[in-house]
């Protein structure tokens, strides 16, 4: 049996008409092409928000996140601290300068046993709580 191609020898367009073998002739084109055009009745009612903007955006000062550190974490990390520079032993108590780190707030999960004087912008009650416990403070930034 001959080919579709060979049987069509001769003939301009293979029996597919002037634009069935380009691409997506005819289907009217590929992805989303004529959406405002020939297909504007298939986007309204499939797609009714294809264009333009929805939703609001918060500003981003609002929707920053704060860096937080847990006491745990500053109390398991103090010889490294002390190593860097942001933090110094005064008297028996170690200053630790989480301001100086970039730190926003300190949490309260995890233990400390030494007495930490913690500079801080911010701190959760339970932080302070168990950095008080332990002999220490927190202090805000100088």
């Amino acid at each position: 049996m001959p080919s579709r191609t060979k049987k069509f020898r001769g003939t301009r367009t293979h029996g597919r008409g002037k634009k069935a073998g380009r691409g997506a002739g005819l289907h009217g084109g590929t992805g989303n092409a004529g959406l405002h055009k020939h297909k504007v009745m298939m986007m309204l009612k499939y797609d009714p928000d294809h264009f333009g903007r929805h939703g609001f955006k918060r500003p981003q000062e609002v929707v920053g996140a704060k860096i937080t550190m847990n006491v745990g974490d500053v109390q398991e990390s103090i010889d490294r601290m002390l190593a860097d520079g942001y933090a110094h032993k005064k008297g028996d108590k170690t200053v630790v300068d989480l301001a100086k780190m970039g730190v926003d707030k300190l949490l309260g999960s995890g233990s400390v046993d030494q007495k930490l004087e913690i500079v801080v912008t911010e701190s959760s009650a339970k932080a302070k709580e168990k950095v008080e416990s332990a002999g220490g403070a927190i202090i805000g930034p100088q």
